[in-house]
């Protein structure tokens, strides 16, 4: 096998020249027009916010912090720039139903006209309709009413006076009755005296009696009251006539201004139908506020005012909107109440619109996590895209828990682009247990976490930089220090050739970069602010690492960076604690015996292994018996264990690690404990990229660093892993002055030569390897092994039949006979 050499010191970072950017400051660049690296999730946002039809509404799964908020928001503020500006919205008083309110659509700009219009107009009314009242116009028709009344009534009793003189009958008048008495000689008859008269003279008196007072009844119980009627009837003609001279022009003036909205016009004529009706209101204002539901006509001016509920009269284009809370009614709306009496009353003038009614005929967004956490926010938002329309009620309503008497306001119509923000495992969970999510949430807009590094996307890098300098009002930053900020986004997303596109964190680079310019007295951010801000980051967040890199340095934690030990290696791990994470060296044991080919894993064996780690070690049981022992029976008990570890441990990337350790204590080969190894294996040795290489490097390496550097000290890493390697400057550094190794692996026999110093060997064509090899001892072994299982089978076998004898013959049993056999 070739000699593994160690890594050259340009192939542990890559760098960024900034001799490759013509610019000298971020101030001579131009803001970047599009985020850079999202070319499929622009397209499915194109694609989404122009197709058509129901349920085309779009998820942007993506990390927090990825930039989908100012992605998409710059994308569809350009997309509704050009659109038409909606419509307004209000909200009227049905005259005919004041507890189902009408909504009214009329062109953006004219529902704050109207409103104005109406107020203008109640207060025109206010004035007009007391004035026509007290016209002497007015009065002289009234009192022509009356007087003609009165003339009527005069009549009947003056007829009804010459009537009764007529038959000697004289009529009194006192208040609120008539009496009638019979006269002679100017005299008013007493009852003596007409008890004097003759049978006949009585009996014509009490007729004439009688007729009068039926004719009396006649005028006071038919005939008045049909004359008051009449003057009823015919002064409600006089103040209607008045009331429209006063209303209809104008009405009419009204009418001539929305003559194309035949809604405004339908409600106009129902408001000058009603002014008439109820004119009084003019006459004697009494405005008590909203009236009560279902309590008789309202008696308040506020029914004649119009609800600005949508107004886009000084908007541009289609709505943007991104609502930061959406509960129930922060969505759909609200309708309000106020205190009266000791009561909660409302009316049309208090529904209060939510984000949908906002963002109609435009573009909704939405965080997916928030929304989700709001009771019945998610249903809410479904049920009005279902419907195409936002009907506005309560959520005591909605769910049946209250019945008291409220507003059914009129529906609005709904059209709206609603886009959610939220992480891939929402988005996954939605689409799987949620059967209405793909009904109306038929696009996903995916961000990538990164991008490919390569010289334009530099150029366009330098330029997200510029931008985000001018949006934050940071110091500029020179072409050294975009230099750094590239560099350092590199080992943000832990690959040479691709670069971070999570912006949260660049922005945050960025700010604490030209902080740390401020401090230094820069006027123009230099590539040294830089790299102290990732410097600062670093140690700000790892309390917990240098704690536990110190115990180890103490010796409390055993881990050894010097001498040779069997069957004991350096693993490494990398620990994740929020944003922090660091790599630590963890001693991997492994002792073998004679066995049945068992290989016992510690940690899984006390459920402190998770699954892949479990499939790791199972996959080296696979690959000792086939690469080893393919002829003859594995008989080993062997056992392998991270020492120290007190909690779980998962991932296969100690796998190589732990073959090497049971390799060495196989063929008694002690390992380099100056050398530590990450990776992990498949069933034919090859080895396998794992997660967090720079991490665990830096890890092992700050541990021989405090120790002292020897130059004998390494790591041993995955060869398709070399594509992560972004390392730190003084690892780098060490590399270079020769004092510290780092080694790219394909196979294990590679790295059980490196820790051991001895040729791995290969085999011969009847599947033997050299004796004086690492592989040929590991086979000589296990040969061993299987020999001596074999006579311990044998020893066993035999033992078991002699004891088997022994026992026959002390309880007396023999040997049956063959017929014809000769015992003797």
């Amino acid at each position: 096998m070739t000699e593994i050499k160690a890594l050259q010191p340009e192939q542990l970072r890559s760098r960024c020249k900034p001799e490759s950017f013509q610019f000298q400051t971020t101030d001579d660049l131009p803001d970047l027009g599009e985020m850079v690296g999202q070319e499929r999730a622009l397209t499915a946002l194109r694609f989404g916010v122009s197709m058509p039809g129901s349920g085309y509404n779009l998820y942007a799964l993506g990390p927090a912090g990825a930039g989908k908020h100012t992605a998409v928001s710059h994308f569809l503020k350009e997309k509704a720039a050009g659109a038409a500006t909606p419509a307004d919205w209000v909200y009227v008083n049905n005259f005919n139903d004041s507890g189902k309110p009408l909504a009214i659509r009329l062109p953006a700009g004219r529902g704050r006209a109207l409103q104005h219009d109406m107020q203008q107009l109640v207060e025109e009314l206010r004035t007009a309709i007391p004035a026509a009242f007290e016209s002497d116009d007015y009065k002289a028709r009234i009192q022509q009413i009356d007087e003609r009344f009165d003339s009527h009534q005069e009549k009947a009793f003056r007829e009804l006076h010459e009537e009764a003189e007529r038959h000697h009958i004289k009529v009194f008048k006192a208040p609120g009755e008539f009496t009638f008495a019979p006269i002679r000689d100017g005299e008013v008859l007493d009852a003596e005296a007409f008890h004097k008269l003759s049978k006949r003279e009585q009996k014509s008196i009490d007729s004439d009696l009688e007729a009068l007072q039926a004719k009396l009844q006649d005028i006071l119980q038919k005939q008045i009251p049909q004359w008051r009627r009449e003057r009823r009837e015919r002064i409600k003609k006089v103040n209607d006539e008045m009331t429209l001279s006063a209303v209809g022009h104008l009405i009419d003036s009204l009418r001539a201004v929305y003559t194309e909205l035949p809604m405004v016009l339908s409600y106009l004529a129902e408001v000058q139908d009603d002014v008439i009706a109820n004119v009084e209101v003019f006459l004697h204002e009494t405005d008590t506020g909203p009236a009560l539901l279902g309590g008789g006509p309202e008696r308040s001016l506020r029914r004649y005012q119009v609800n600005l509920f949508v107004d886009n009269g000084d908007s541009e284009g289609a709505p943007v909107l991104y609502e930061d809370n959406p509960t129930y009614g922060a969505l759909i709306g609200r309708i309000e109440h106020i205190s009266q009496l000791g009561a909660l009353i409302t009316d049309f003038t208090l529904i209060r619109p939510g984000a949908l009614h906002a963002a109609n005929e435009g573009y909704l967004i939405l965080d997916a996590r928030k929304l989700l956490s709001q009771p019945y926010a998610w249903e809410g938002l479904k049920r009005a895209l279902y419907a195409g329309q936002v009907r506005i009620e309560s959520l005591g309503q909605m769910l049946s828990l209250v019945s008291t008497v409220s507003l059914e306001a009129q529906p609005i119509a709904l059209q709206v682009k609603v886009v959610l923000l939220g992480d891939r495992l929402l988005y996954y969970l939605l689409r799987e247990y949620d059967p209405d999510f793909m009904e109306l949430f038929k696009v996903a807009v995916d961000f990538e976490d990164s991008v490919d590094r390569n010289p334009d996307n530099d150029q366009l890098y330098a330029q997200l930089v510029a931008t985000l300098v001018r949006k934050h009002g940071l110091r500029p930053f020179d072409r050294s220090a975009v230099a750094a900020v590239i560099e350092q986004s590199m080992c943000m997303v832990g690959d040479r050739e691709k670069l971070t596109t999570h912006m949260r964190s660049i922005a945050d680079l960025l700010s604490e970069a030209s902080f740390w310019a401020g401090e230094a007295g820069h006027d123009v951010v230099q590539q040294d602010d830089v790299q102290r801000s990732v410097d600062y980051n670093v140690e700000r967040i790892d309390r917990v690492r240098d704690r536990m890199h110190e115990e180890i340095l103490r010796d409390t934690v055993m881990i050894d960076t010097d001498g040779e030990i069997v069957g004991q290696i350096n693993g490494l791990s990398v620990i994740q604690l929020a944003e922090a994470a660091f790599g630590v060296p963890t001693r991997i044991t492994a002792t073998t015996r004679l066995g049945e080919g068992e290989l016992v894993d510690i940690e899984r064996e006390v459920d402190l292994a998770g699954p892949i780690h479990s499939k790791g070690v199972f996959i080296l049981s696979s690959y000792l018996g086939a690469r080893y022992a393919p002829d003859f029976p594995l008989s080993l008990s062997a056992s392998l264990t991270f020492e120290q570890s007190y909690g779980e441990i998962e991932g296969d990337s100690a796998s190589l690690a732990e073959l090497c350790a049971l390799l060495s204590s196989l063929a008694g080969l002690p390992i380099r404990q100056s050398l530590a190894v990450t990776g992990s294996v498949n069933q034919h040795g090859q080895v396998q990229a794992i997660g967090g290489v720079n991490e665990k490097i830096e890890g092992f390496f700050n541990i021989c660093n405090a120790r002292g550097l020897s130059g004998d000290q390494g790591v041993l890493v995955p060869a398709s892993n070399m594509k992560h390697l972004m390392l730190r400057r003084n690892v780098v550094d060490a590399v270079r002055d020769n004092k510290f190794s780092i080694y790219a692996i394909e196979h294990a026999d590679q790295a059980l030569e490196l820790l051991t110093g001895i040729t791995a060997g290969t085999t011969d064509s009847d599947g033997i390897f050299p004796e004086d090899s690492a592989n040929g001892r590991v086979q000589l072994r296990l040969r061993t092994l299987a020999g001596l299982r074999m006579q311990y089978t044998a020893a066993v076998k035999e033992l078991s039949t002699s004891v088997s004898l022994e026992d026959r013959e002390s309880h007396g049993v023999g040997f049956s006979e063959k017929p014809g056999h000769n015992t003797d």
